[in-house]
């Protein structure tokens, strides 16, 4: 009987766990999906996927363990009373939370107590509310990646022109599961906007009015692995994925024509594909032509190989995602990290004559620790903040190295740095952002 009762007490608790985990991502993703049928469809594609069913279970062992606490409490105060209960609240709940809790806030003080002044210069900040437009004189693109545009409404674009920004990239996204899914998410009709979309073109459009220049750059995203190592057994399996991939990457070539979008970045890190795909890569920019009239860029690895030269001819810049390694050392000074670029530097010269285009970081980022130059693309994870010491000083460093650098070079066509409002590599309202101000005003 009891045992009975314990696995129906299990089942409830599950139970309940799915319901919340349902309303929870009802609560936060109904803005993003048109109807019920839509949020439901991608409840199920978040709830069978790896990330989706460990989030979940993980819920579901708080929650059990919660409802132990709960029953240990509730039977302790039938059998002994409310004065032995709230003794054992106290001692036996409170106390070893408060212990913890103080614990963990004491190592995020010690984390995040960098001591480092940054004096502040707003001279340079563009204050007129729109922008300046000096692309139209130097042809240097002053960009910034910034994460919901359109559904973002705490976004203040008058921020991003106050800090010299004159591009913005807009990132759609579509997904698959891991890097042997075939199934891409697709749209019901090429050209037919979901209420995700017209976001995005109202986004694009608010841009515009303040002067801004678009790139819309969607993104493949995945909920394991990476879109680097997308592989598959046979040529059919690659053909389908094709198939899927393709009908994403003309949608959002429409919507870029319909919205003036000025770049359009046609795939982002897909390197086994490009190198099993080449034939279909090519016919495909001639399917984005015939229906997009601007420019054109693709955004490649760092470390990817640059050898497809029929492909990069039908680009007008040669995108790279720049997550150079620059320092072997954490907390490095400006002239150790400005040393790192002297190797790339070189690599990046000969390419631009190479193909005789200007290079074009679609991404570039740091993260705001110690280490961020040593193997700057990687993320952080949950327990970022109490594992690595924040340093501001170091991604501040590493903007200012860069500029340095590059942004003199006529080869050098610009950069996105990644990203604005990110958390993991977090620009706004840290000092980066001063010195992305100052650097692209000139």
């Amino acid at each position: 009987m009891n045992f009975k009762k314990t696995i129906a007490q299990i089942l409830k608790v599950y139970f309940f766990t799915w319901a919340f985990s349902f309303l929870l991502f009802a609560y936060f993703g109904f803005s993003n999906s048109s109807n019920f049928r839509e949020l439901s469809s991608s409840f199920f594609k978040f709830t069978t996927s790896k990330s989706g069913v460990i989030t979940v279970h993980i819920l579901f062992i708080i929650f059990f363990i919660l409802f132990l606490i709960l029953k240990y409490f509730i039977s302790t105060y039938k059998k002994q009373g409310l004065k032995i209960t709230l003794k054992r609240v106290v001692f036996r709940l409170i106390l070893p939370i408060s212990i913890l809790v103080f614990t963990l806030k004491f190592i995020l003080y010690q984390n995040n107590n960098e001591g480092f002044n940054y004096n502040w210069n707003s001279i340079a900040e563009n204050k007129t509310n729109t922008s300046k437009k000096r692309f139209l004189n130097d042809s240097k693109i002053r960009g910034m990646s910034v994460y919901r545009i359109g559904r973002n409404r705490k976004l203040d674009l008058s921020e991003l022109i106050k800090t010299n920004i004159e591009w913005v990239a807009v990132i759609p996204y579509f997904y698959q599961e891991t890097e042997k899914t075939i199934k891409i998410n697709t749209p019901d009709e090429i050209g037919v906007w979901s209420r995700r979309d017209s976001a995005l073109i109202k986004g694009i459009q608010k841009s515009h009015e303040k002067g801004l220049f678009v790139m819309l750059k969607p993104h493949l995203w995945m909920s394991s692995g990476w879109r680097s190592n997308i592989n598959f057994k046979n040529k059919s399996d690659w053909d389908s994925w094709f198939k899927n991939y393709r009908i994403n990457i003309l949608h959002y070539a429409k919507m870029a024509q319909k919205t003036n979008s000025e770049l359009y970045c046609i795939g982002t890190e897909l390197r086994s594909s490009l190198k099993h795909q080449p034939k279909k890569w090519l016919a495909l920019i001639k399917e984005i032509k015939s229906m997009y009239s601007g420019k054109l860029t693709y955004a490649a690895n760092w470390d990817d190989p640059h050898n497809f030269s029929e492909f990069w001819e039908e680009m007008d810049y040669i995108g790279i995602q720049g997550y150079y390694p620059l320092t072997e050392n954490s907390e490095p000074n400006l002239e150790e990290i400005k040393n790192g670029w002297d190797k790339h530097i070189k690599t990046l010269k000969a390419l631009s004559k190479s193909y005789n285009k200007q290079i074009l970081f679609t991404e570039v980022g740091y993260r705001n620790d110690y280490s961020a130059t040593v193997k700057p693309w990687e993320w952080g994870n949950s327990f970022q903040q109490l594992t690595k010491k924040k340093s501001d000083r170091t991604q501040q460093l590493a903007y200012e190295a860069l500029f340095q650098k590059l942004w003199k070079e006529d080869w050098f066509a610009g950069l996105f740095p990644w990203e604005w409002n990110s958390g993991d590599f977090p620009i706004y309202q840290k000092p980066s952002q001063n010195t992305i101000t100052i650097w692209y005003h000139k």
